[in-house]
């Protein structure tokens, strides 16, 4: 990925978030696009584990521009697949510009269903078509392969509840699909006769294979599900999303109080870890560009839609890589000391 005595080298660290991981879409375009940078590692969950396959598989195939290029058919297949979707946005939202389907009857319908029947009896043959594109368009054992950039997939083992996390020569078709695989659409994904859920109930994404990698002390954490909310939720819809979402940032806020407690106690003993001891958080996140996000428009995927969410990620780069270039490889960008102060000033920061 360019020269390596010029290039910084970056850890990435993806969450998921259904179509909204086009979001992270357009963030790893422009972060590709830049040769000061090189991608080492990538740990990712549920569609930040479809971004991290497809993006090593395509630079594979074909380095930084292989990547872009894989990254961008991904992203159109899924477009493609969704227009035989029951889940459409209503007339009304259309006309309204509105990428909510909060008021599409298809979703309405499945979003009622899926409360009183699980997959097991809605889906008994366990059809699944992500499942089939994800298989058409990822070489796994390009992947795997892969010498450049090593990806982390993480998944929830359903039975302790704990994360698993499957690494180089381990990334399978099945270890994506379980990272990404939501219990009320999709039944367990069984794998080594063990059942796994989706991997942000326990690490969204995980990011201790970031912190021991020897490749970067540097982890570039892509968010795209917002900690803070600004309004409290009142209608029954937004209290369940909002419960989604605390429960899946839960996890990587527990890992980054752990680095924050281990910093803490370096720092109060004095201790000199040297540069390889070094860890480097940094984050790509608005805060107020994911605060009109429906849950509901996380299963929307047309492609003006996917591409709005792609330019917003990308603008997203470009603001840090501008504010924060010259901070890789020496210094966090993003203040942990401030994140875990009291959780007012923490909102009112806009973390």
């Amino acid at each position: 990925m360019g020269n390596v005595n010029t290039c910084k080298k970056i850890n990435l660290a993806l969450q998921g978030g259904g179509s909204h991981g086009a979001l992270t879409w357009g963030v790893l375009d422009r972060l590709l696009e830049d040769d000061r940078l090189e991608i080492a590692e990538i740990s990712g969950t549920s569609a930040g584990a479809m971004n991290a396959v497809v993006l090593a598989d395509g630079f594979e195939r074909g380095g930084r521009e292989g990547a872009r290029a894989a990254l961008e058919g991904f992203w159109r297949a899924i477009s493609q697949a969704a227009l035989a979707s029951p889940l459409q946005r209503s007339p009304l939202d259309r006309m309204l510009g509105r990428f909510s389907l909060d008021a599409s009857p298809g979703y309405l319908f499945f979003e009622s269903l899926s409360r009183v029947m699980s997959p097991y009896q809605l889906n008994p043959l366990n059809l699944n078509p992500l499942r089939d594109l994800v298989d058409r368009q990822v070489d796994f054992g390009n992947v795997n392969r892969c010498k450049a950039i090593s990806v982390h997939v993480t998944s929830t083992h359903v039975r302790s509840g704990r994360s698993r996390i499957f690494s180089r020569g381990d990334v399978t078709l099945d270890a994506v699909m379980a990272s990404a695989c939501l219990p009320q659409i999709y039944p367990a994904v069984v794998i080594d006769g063990e059942p796994y859920w989706d991997g942000g109930y326990s690490a969204n994404p995980a990011l201790m294979p970031l912190v021991v990698s020897p490749a970067s002390p540097d982890i570039v954490i892509v968010q795209i599900n917002p900690i803070v909310r600004h309004d409290t939720p009142t209608s029954a819809r937004e209290i369940i999303n909002r419960v989604n979402e605390i429960s899946f940032n839960t996890a990587l806020i527990k890992e980054l109080r752990a680095i924050a407690l281990m910093q803490e106690i370096v720092r109060a003993k004095g201790i000199d870890l040297g540069a390889a001891g070094q860890t480097h958080i940094h984050l790509i996140h608005t805060d107020a560009e994911v605060q009109d996000l429906a849950a509901s428009s996380k299963m929307n995927a047309e492609w003006s839609y996917l591409k709005l969410l792609f330019e917003r990620g990308r603008s997203w780069a470009d603001t840090w890589l501008a504010a924060h270039f010259d901070k890789i490889g020496k210094e966090s960008s993003f203040d942990l000391a401030a994140f875990f102060d009291d959780p007012q000033t923490t909102a009112s920061r806009g973390f």
